[in-house]
């Protein structure tokens, strides 16, 4: 037994997610119509064709994410390119999938941090809590964290299910990872938070992630605005990848790799900055751009708000065939 006190969760005082005010709802989900900011790079279109390349070759393409894109309403963009077969892995933190979870169950999400914060409240909304159940029965059934929240919004009484990422991988099906940090997200705070089944949902969720990247090669990565779940998780998937390989003969280094975020870096992200230059410590740059790409593979960086660069890459992509899954008879080569 630990010399420490623990905190009682029996103190806590949970609400309804009725009685939270709320900072996105469906209604700013966008359409695929929707008009978004323009965005263009050079770089762009030869990015859309190397996904095609990937997916007609029966590669894979793994999409990184942070919150943000749901949060800026782009849920529906990943939706279509997890039913087109051209995401094959969605790999997620925590909030993306609490987010996903809220706007699934009641069309809204997102509360005011500094208000609730101040009133003792942030984060503890009852309905949100039920997520805690959903991965300490999925931990029994030995599923991935991902795919046991995905089930639950994909065959349950969602009435926005439309917008889950969650369940659009679900019913694809394509894994869709949650990488969790115990204390990060806020159905950690929650009484019914079994650590021992959150952890190790999100480890199986780890492993599953791994044996995607064990076939990485001629594939592709790309990461939306995760500066250090998506460089941190993957580096080390691929470590665990790359060490397999190499035990069966064979390399992972010709694959492409794509960051898109807001950081402000030089024309050549191939090579990774100095340690004197303070975005050494911007994971995606170095590990993703430069580090794990440098005996073979290709990199790419496109610095833009996700309300301008997902669309625009989904727009080059959009007007693809659709990819047939692998376990159709007659496979694309």
């Amino acid at each position: 037994m630990s010399r420490y006190r623990l905190f009682d969760r029996s103190q806590l005082r949970l609400l309804p997610l009725a009685a939270r005010a709320h900072d996105i709802t469906v209604k700013d989900v966008l359409r695929l119509v929707a008009r978004t900011p323009p965005f263009t790079h050079p770089d762009l279109p030869r990015l859309a064709q190397r996904i095609q390349v990937a997916r007609k070759r029966q590669r894979p393409v793994i999409l990184a994410m942070g919150a943000h894109v749901i949060k800026q309403g782009l849920s529906r963009f990943v939706v279509d390119l997890v039913r087109r077969g051209l995401v094959t892995c969605v790999m997620t933190n925590g909030a993306c999938v609490i987010h996903d979870y809220e706007l699934a169950l009641v069309g809204a999400t997102s509360e005011n941090v500094a208000r609730y914060i101040r009133m003792g409240q942030f984060g503890l909304w009852r309905e949100t809590g039920a997520l805690n159940d959903i991965i300490r029965r999925s931990n029994i059934e030995n599923l991935g964290l991902g795919e046991a929240v995905g089930r639950a919004i994909a065959t349950g009484k969602f009435p926005h299910a439309d917008v889950s990422i969650f369940a659009a991988a679900y019913r694809q099906p394509i894994p869709a990872t949650v990488h969790v940090g115990i204390g990060y997200d806020i159905i950690h705070e929650h009484p019914n938070c079994d650590g021992a089944a959150l952890g190790a949902a999100s480890y199986r969720d780890f492993l599953i992630l791994a044996h995607v990247v064990q076939e990485l090669e001629g594939g592709v990565f790309l990461n939306f605005g995760s500066a250090v779940m998506g460089p941190e998780v993957y580096l080390k998937a691929l470590a665990m990848a790359r060490n397999a390989a190499h035990g069966q003969g064979r390399d992972i280094r010709r694959f492409t790799t794509a960051v898109f975020d807001l950081v402000e870096l030089p024309d050549d992200v191939h090579r990774e900055p100095a340690r004197t230059d303070s975005r050494y410590y911007f994971r995606p740059w170095k590990t993703i751009l430069a580090r794990t790409v440098a005996d073979g593979g290709k990199s790419f960086y496109f610095r833009g708000d996700h309300r301008a660069t997902l669309p625009a890459l989904w727009r080059l992509l959009a007007g693809a065939p659709k990819i047939r899954r692998p376990s159709e008879k007659s496979k694309v080569r």
